[in-house]
């Protein structure tokens, strides 16, 4: 990852500009909605399961509504006793795209994931990108229950 898209990464984590893309498109006949652009950023508040390319156990991710910026999420992520800040949104293109940070500040990790087929806005997978290395890895992120 080159020092630029870094330090825009890190500002939009720390300042939050994360917005929603406005494309819509139709519910499938059946009502499940298909393009991440058309789900509602309510439909990616809640619980979900994370499994990760070469981890034998599951993350929990919690998403909710981001305080200061509409469209957007915020939540957390944890790995046993690791816990980390997520903040994200479905962009232009409509990936789910998250940034991960360990400490608050800056990013450690960003997530790049595309909406299932036929899982009705509730399974995304993807790429993590770790920020130190550019190491990546496979997600499948799963909607589990709604927020607590």
């Amino acid at each position: 990852m080159s020092g630029r898209r870094r330090r825009t990464l890190a500002a939009a984590l720390l300042a939050g500009a994360l917005g929603l893309a406005t494309a819509q498109t139709a519910p499938a006949a059946d009502g499940c909605i298909d393009s991440a652009q058309a789900l509602p950023v309510q439909a990616l508040y809640g619980t979900w399961e994370a499994r990760f390319e070469g981890d034998v156990a599951p993350a929990t991710v919690r998403l909710a509504a981001h305080p200061e910026y509409a469209g957007g999420v915020r939540g957390t992520i944890a790995r046993g006793e690791a816990v980390a800040q997520l903040a994200g949104d479905i962009d232009d293109e409509g990936l789910l795209v998250l940034d991960e940070s360990r400490d608050g500040r800056a990013i450690s990790a960003v997530w790049s994931g595309q909406l299932q087929p036929g899982a009705c806005g509730r399974a995304f997978t993807g790429t993590w990108r770790k920020a130190a290395d550019d190491a990546t890895r496979s997600f499948e992120l799963r909607k589990t229950g709604t927020w607590q």
